[in-house]
């Protein structure tokens, strides 16, 4: 499955059970819309809509006139992938090769900010080390890296290992 032609590069629309698989998109820097709890129909228009290719293990999902007949791209996850192997699978068929972080709370593009104007939202320990802070333009949620990073970064580095060229 190649990428989409659309502007702004890949986006994609996560079914309802598929909330960890958008994070982790977001983190790779795909464009990864996810709401919890959304209807099958809302989802397809949705994806219609923005022009996002659908990513589902949800099979009676893909039997949607819209999915069956092409006029929405979709990605059907192998059903019973653990969540890095559902990411995996993912990053192999769309061709994903890793960007610059999203927001993993709400997908919003990161601006780096200076630590004066995060200090009264970040832990004063991590003001102690943490050097760059970013902040999201849509819901102001403010990311450094912390200690669970060292895991991300060993994620992103088998990711874009296994990713084509």
């Amino acid at each position: 499955m190649s990428v989409p032609d659309v502007p702004g590069g890949l986006r994609v629309a996560c079914d309802a059970m598929c909330g960890g698989v958008a994070r982790w998109l977001r983190v790779l820097g795909v464009d990864a819309s996810y709401t919890p709890g959304i209807d099958d129909g809302e989802l397809v228009r949705h994806a219609l809509a923005e022009h996002r290719i659908v990513v589902s293990s949800d099979g009676r999902l893909f039997e949607r006139r819209a999915l069956a007949s092409g006029e929405v791209r979709g990605l059907r996850l192998p059903v019973g992938l653990k969540l890095l192997d559902q990411v995996r699978c993912v990053v192999r068929e769309l061709g994903i090769r890793p960007g610059f972080p999203r927001c993993t709370l709400c997908n919003g593009a990161l601006a780096e900010v200076p630590r004066a104007e995060v200090g009264d939202v970040v832990p004063a320990r991590s003001l102690v080390w943490a050097t760059t802070f970013w902040r999201c333009g849509s819901c102001g949620h403010v990311f450094w890296e912390g200690t669970h990073w060292n895991r991300i970064r060993s994620v992103l580095a088998e990711l874009e290992n296994s990713s084509p060229s």
